[in-house]
């Protein structure tokens, strides 16, 4: 696999991953490779550091000296070391989602009660006035959270936790 720098016409950077350089040029042949911003299939590789590899990781290897940029994009800052020496090089914007999700889930755990797998019994029954209105929240099946909006049940999905090392 290799991770293609991409812009398209409109100036918008992004990156990619692809099986090999013919992948590429076959997905692009086809016009399979789309801006995430616009849309535009008119899409071109861009300038790249290549990655390698290192073997000195651990070590007192020393850092890069200032973040790599291409067009349309935001800097990306050094990489980070993560749990277990993952490397945690994302965009900033990226950091930013992960510790909302992370924020978000929290004060849902601070604030409300965890009824695990009961949850659509709970909501339902708080809905229908059976049981007192409370905050609570759990999980349930595709099949549950249809029948809940169906049914008018005010319900919101919340993001599943950011894996660190993706």
């Amino acid at each position: 696999m290799i991770r293609f720098a991409l812009s398209c016409d409109s100036g918008h950077g992004f990156e990619s991953w692809f099986r090999d350089n013919a992948g590429y040029d076959a997905q692009r042949a086809a016009g399979l490779i789309e801006c995430p911003r616009c849309g535009s299939v008119k899409v071109d590789k861009t300038i790249m550091a290549p990655h390698v590899a290192r073997r000195d990781r651990g070590r007192d290897a020393a850092p890069p000296s200032a973040p790599e940029t291409h067009a349309g994009s935001e800097a990306m800052p050094a990489p980070a070391t993560g749990p277990q020496g993952a490397a945690t090089n994302m965009p900033i914007a990226d950091k930013a989602m992960r510790e909302l999700a992370r924020a978000l889930r929290r004060h849902v755990a601070e604030n409300a009660e965890h009824v695990g797998d009961r949850f659509a019994d709970q909501a339902l029954a708080m809905h229908h006035g059976d049981i007192e209105h409370r905050a609570i929240y759990g999980s349930s099946t595709p099949d549950q959270a249809r029948m809940l909006i169906e049914e008018g049940v005010e319900i919101h999905p919340l993001p599943p936790l950011p894996d660190e090392r993706n």
